[in-house]
Order: structure tokens, then C-alpha cells, then sequence
């Protein structure tokens, strides 16, 4: 025993330091970014001074190894998809779907986020469900949006679904490829496509219970990224709609007090030549030369300035007539605006010049280049004109303008710029592109033409040749936290493998059990591999326990069938950890999640299908 300790005391040092990062990602109180720095640094550092020799003289953990990690095809794949979402996102490219989608719902919105959340469970059974998760994550998020949920809530339950989905199928992951590849190599019968399908659907819909009905309470209401930067708090701005003789709105009747086409605007008072019409609008038919004050959230305005523009067009075709005025062009005016606009807010600063007077007699327009869409006053509820309204300190106006203009804002002295609000419209050309691009990225990861890490990169290059995004866009989609947190887990993962720690811990629970009879030792295996995969690569978990599973099975003179699938099933439990699978990792920047998020949600799911496999299994497989 003390030979072996001493023999092997490298790995124990691994097992401490996979350990002590691992307690350091679940406490809030260290940042992922540092812990994985110093994770990665310890292991160069130590490797180098005592290093794990080959016959050879060479060291098998050197930095070149430990630091390979970074240039995984796996985490490159994950970051270009990254752009490649945010180019479908941006772009607006999903917003149609999500539309029709969400108009299905109706009143019953939980409804259609569990049907598609099941359909995202059937898709991942026959692709692979990484591409799958990539197609979804823009979805869910526009549709948490349209249905007023936080993309915290859902985006956790779409990774664990993927995941689900695709242990149900032989190609549903590469995991199940790559054992059943490894399986067949140490002389076990071929697996077939839907083999292991019928337990794995008895584990898939347990799984899918606890996903779709409790993890969403488990997940904090925490904003996401777009909320932070689209503000995604639900402030009101007073705008105002003018009717001429061809507006959309020309004729347009109320019915039950409300006007259909200004969907999720409430219009506070209509202003007819002397007269003020207040609420409730009862058999009210809009009339050229009225005025239409209503409040709207800037989502709200964004989305109509999107998808009904005309609604705005006397504003947008002066703004534009102003900027060919400028130019010395006399172009017509595109019916809609395009990505070139930027939507941002802007604070009334204390001593401005705009104080006391309203939005006509400061000029604004011709100043900034800038028009206002709204303006918001915490301090009570506007039923006026904006012609009439006189602005105070703190007054947030709701700005529309070229990239230019608004960055022109911050040399302003007489408003604050929220550059954190800032919102490029997207433009239904490069939507189309998007499509485009997104499409033939799936279509070719897909249909094995080309490895999904030269599809992602190539859709991402893509993304930024055909100017669906900026290359400044294109960074800010690369979650910096990811690319440390995979970086740091293969590294650890390699130096788990190559001390023999991986090997050492399977081994164990063979020899442990092998008294207790095959049932237990496939059960306390599938404990062990479900941990671990969190901590290695799936893959990697995958084609290390294979031949260990076969091997055990050999030994208690038993079919080793059923503990090849039991490896493909506890790989896939990878749901404790972000960099225990891609998907985890895709939806940790959208969801903004933290380590812990991760723990508190998956490890009750592992043990709940590993409660499900120990009591189904051995009367399944006739153990």
C-alpha cells in the first residue's frame, strides 16, 4: 500500500487540486476566471518540477499538454457558435418564429415552452445536440422575452433536455458514438441505432419531469445578458403617434376599448384638434390630425419599430429626409429603418439647457442628429403631448439615431448617455443572411460533411464577412469565462487520465463490489461515472470506463451489454457542472448562470436517475 501511495502520489495531488477548484467554483466568493488561472497554473508549475515520464524520458504532462486544452476543436466549436447565435439573435433573424410561437400560446404560456422544450428533447435524439442547442438558445431567449419569463428560468431546463434527448439514440451525442466505437473495439457486439432506446426513454422521461417542472423553481430570477443590456427592467415611455391621411392607422376602430394594432401599447389620451379623448375609448375610430399618446416599454417600441414601422413613419421619414438634407442628397427614405439605427436612453442631466423647456424648443434633432421616441418620469404618470411636456433633471429620453450620432451623445453636456442600453435595430436583410448562414453551419454539422468545430468557425466568419455582425459584436458573443472554464477543465481532465486517478477510481468500485454481486457493481459504477463526467470531458469519461465496464463484466460472467449502455447513460448525466458538457457551457452566458446554479440544479437529477437506472436495470437486463 505504501509503495502504491508513493508510486502513484502525483495523482493524489491532481484528485486535491480537482477538488479544491472545484469547492473554489461553487463559492461566489472567488471568480471562475481566477480559479481556473490558478487551477491551470498550479499544474504547469507542478508538472514541470515533478514531472509523469513516458518510457521514453518525455514528460506526459508538460505545458504544451496541459495548456492543449485551449485550443480544443471541442471549445473552439462552442465559441464560434457563440457568434454564430448572436448573429441570429442580433439580427432578429428569429423573431418571426418566436412570433408565431408565441401566439400559439396564447393565454397558456407555460404550455408552449414545455412543448418546446419536448421538442427540443425528439430533435436531440437524431442530431447532435449541441447544433441543437445552438438553434434553440436564441429561440428560448426571444421567447422568454415575448412571455415575460427570465432566460435563467429556461435556459437550464434546454440543456438538460438536449442532453436527455440525446442519450436516447445512437447518434444522439458523440459520447454514444464514441462508446459504442470502443465497445465494439474490445469485442463486444455492435450496438445498433435504437438498442439501448427503450430504458434510455424510461430515464429521458424521469429526467424530463424533474427538468420541465422543477428546475425552472430552482433557478434564481436573475437577469441575463440581453437584459442587461437591452434593459430589460419594464419602464414605461410616453410616445406619440401622429395621423395623416395614409397611415396605417387611418380608420382604425377600438374595439373593447383598446386599438388591435398598438398590441402591448396602453393609449393614455388622443388628442383631436381642441378635444381630449381619456380612456376608456369606446366606438373611437382614429381621424387624420390626431395625436395618440401612449405609453410602451422600449422592448415594445423596438419590437414595433421592427416589425410595423409604419406606425412611426412620420417620425422616421422626417429623421431620414433631415439626414438627406444634410448629406445633400435628396434619396427616398427606406419605409424601414434599418441596422444602421441605434436605440439608446439618455439621462436629462441636472443643469441642463433642456430643462424647463420641451422636446420642440430644444432642438434635439437638428443638434444630435438623434430623434426622441419617448420619454420617461418616475415621478407620475404623463397624460400629455410630448410637445407638451416640459422636461425636468432626470427625465430619461428614449433615443433613435445613427451609430454615430449616438455615440456623438457622450460629448453632449446636456444628457447622460446609458451606453449600457444602447440596441442596434436589427435589418431584415441581414436577418435573411443569418438564416442563411445558420442553416448551411447545421446542415453541414449535421450531415458529417464537415467536423461541427470547421462548420461553426466557418459560420462565424460568415457572420462577420457577410456584416451580420461587426467584429466588435462578434467579441462581446465570446463569454471569456467559458473559454477559461473548458480551458482549465481538459487540463485537469488530462492530468486526471494520464496519472491513472480516472482508472484508479473505476477500478476501486470493481473491486470493492465484486462480492456484492453485478447488480450493485453496475449501480455504484454508474454513480461514479456520472460524477466524474462532470469533471472530465464526456468523451473522454466515455472511452476510459468502457473497457473497465466490460472488463467488470467479464468478471461476474454476465452479458456486458447492459454495462456498455450503462456508461453511455451515466456519461450523459453531465449535468453538475458547466464544463461537464458544450450545451451546459451555451447556455451559461445567456442564462447568466453561476457554478453553483449548475450544482443546485444537476446533482439532484443525478441522483434521481441514478435511483431510476439502479431500481429498473438489473429486472430490465434480467441481473
Amino acid at each position: 500500500m505504501e509503495t502504491f501511495l508513493s508510486e502513484n502520489w502525483q495523482m493524489w495531488v491532481t484528485l486535491a487540486v480537482i477538488g479544491v477548484t472545484v469547492i473554489c467554483y461553487s463559492m461566489s466568493r472567488f471568480s471562475l476566471e481566477m480559479t481556473s488561472l490558478f487551477a491551470v497554473g498550479f499544474l504547469m508549475i507542478f508538472f514541470h518540477i515533478f514531472p509523469v515520464e513516458s518510457a521514453g524520458g518525455q514528460n506526459l504532462l508538460s505545458s504544451t499538454v496541459l495548456l492543449s486544452g485551449f485550443a480544443s476543436p471541442a471549445l473552439i466549436a462552442v465559441m464560434a457558435l457563440l457568434v454564430v447565435g448572436q448573429g441570429l439573435f442580433h439580427s432578429g433573424a428569429l423573431d418571426k418564429p418566436t412570433r408565431v410561437i408565441a401566439t400559439l400560446a396564447g393565454s397558456r404560456p407555460q404550455l408552449v415552452v414545455l412543448s418546446t422544450l419536448v421538442l427540443v428533447a425528439v430533435v436531440s435524439a437524431f442530431l447532435n445536440n449541441t447544433p441543437v442547442a445552438v438553434m434553440f438558445i436564441p429561440i428560448m431567449a426571444t421567447l422568454a422575452a415575448r412571455l415575460r419569463h427570465r432566460p435563467s428560468k429556461l435556459m437550464m431546463s434546454l440543456s438538460f433536455v438536449c442532453i436527455l434527448g440525446g442519450m436516447t439514440t445512437l447518434i444522439g451525442s458523440s459520447t454514444n458514438l464514441l462508446a459504442a466505437g470502443i465497445a465494439e473495439q474490445v469485442g463486444v457486439a455492435r450496438i445498433g441505432f435504437f438498442d439501448f432506446t427503450v430504458f434510455a426513454l424510461i430515464l429521458a422521461a424521469v429526467g424530463m419531469v424533474y427538468t420541465l417542472f422543477v428546475v425552472p423553481r430552482l433557478m434564481p430570477n436573475r437577469e441575463g445578458l440581453a437584459d442587461e443590456m437591452t434593459g430589460g427592467s419594464g419602464k414605461q415611455f410616453i410616445a406619440q403617434i401622429q395621423i395623416t391621411y395614409d397611415h396605417p392607422l387611418m380608420g382604425t376602430k377600438s374595439v373593447a376599448g383598446f386599438f388591435p394594432p398598438l398590441k402591448d401599447m396602453t393609449v393614455r389620451m388622443i388628442q383631436r384638434r381642441e378635444h381630449a379623448i381619456l380612456p376608456p375609448f369606446e366606438d373611437i375610430e382614429l381621424q387624420p390630425g390626431d395625436e395618440i399618446i401612449l405609453a410602451a416599454t422600449r422592448q415594445t417600441l423596438a419590437d414595433a419599430l421592427r416589425e410595423r414601422a409604419g406606425i412611426f413613419a412620420n417620425m422616421l421619414e422626417e429623421h431620414h429626409q433631415n439626414q438627406a438634407a444634410d448629406a445633400g442628397t435628396g434619396e427616398e427614405t427606406p419605409e424601414r429603418p434599418t441596422g444602421d439605427l441605434t436605440m439608446v436612453e439618455v439621462v436629462v442631466a441636472p443643469g441642463s439647457r433642456m430643462i424647463g423647456r420641451n422636446i420642440e424648443q430644444i432642438g434635439f434633432r437638428q443638434e444630435t442628429g438623434c430623434i426622441v421616441l419617448g420619454i420617461e418620469r418616475r415621478s407620475r404618470m404623463i397624460r400629455s403631448q410630448m410637445s407638451d411636456i416640459r422636461l425636468e433633471d432626470g427625465d430619461v429620453l428614449l433615443v433613435l439615431g445613427k451609430a454615430s450620432d449616438v455615440e456623438g451623445l457622450r460629448l453632449n453636456r446636456d444628457v447622460i448617455p446609458l451606453e449600457w442600453s444602447a440596441t442596434e435595430l436589427p435589418d431584415p436583410n441581414r436577418a435573411s443572411r443569418a438564416r442563411v448562414i445558420f442553416g448551411g453551419t447545421v446542415l453541414a454539422a449535421v450531415s458529417g460533411l464537415v467536423p461541427i468545430e470547421v462548420a461553426a468557425l466557418v459560420g462565424a466568419a460568415a457572420m462577420i464577412t457577410l456584416d451580420v455582425l461587426n467584429i466588435r459584436q462578434a467579441a462581446r458573443a465570446i463569454d471569456r469565462r467559458i473559454f477559461l472554464l473548458v480551458g482549465a477543465a481538459l487540463a485537469m481532465g488530462t492530468a486526471l487520465d494520464v496519472t491513472g486517478g480516472a482508472a484508479f477510481l473505476g477500478q476501486g468500485v470493481v473491486d470493492v463490489f465484486a462480492g456484492a454481486g453485478p447488480a450493485v457493481a453496475l449501480s455504484a459504477l454508474f454513480l461514479i461515472i456520472a460524477v466524474i463526467t462532470n469533471i472530465l470531458t464526456n468523451n473522454a469519461t466515455a472511452v476510459l470506463f468502457v473497457p473497465i465496464a466490460v472488463n467488470a463484466a467479464n468478471q461476474f460472467g454476465v452479458d456486458p451489454m447492459p454495462f456498455v449502455y450503462m456508461v453511455i447513460f451515466a456519461a450523459n448525466c453531465s449535468f453538475a457542472t458547466p464544463m461537464g458538457y458544450q450545451t451546459n457551457l451555451l447556455v451559461m452566458g445567456p442564462g447568466h448562470y453561476q457554478f453553483g446554479d449548475y450544482m443546485r440544479a444537476g446533482v439532484p437529477l443525478i441522483l434521481i436517475l441514478w435511483i431510476t437506472f439502479s431500481l429498473f436495470a438489473p429486472w430490465y437486463y434480467a441481473l
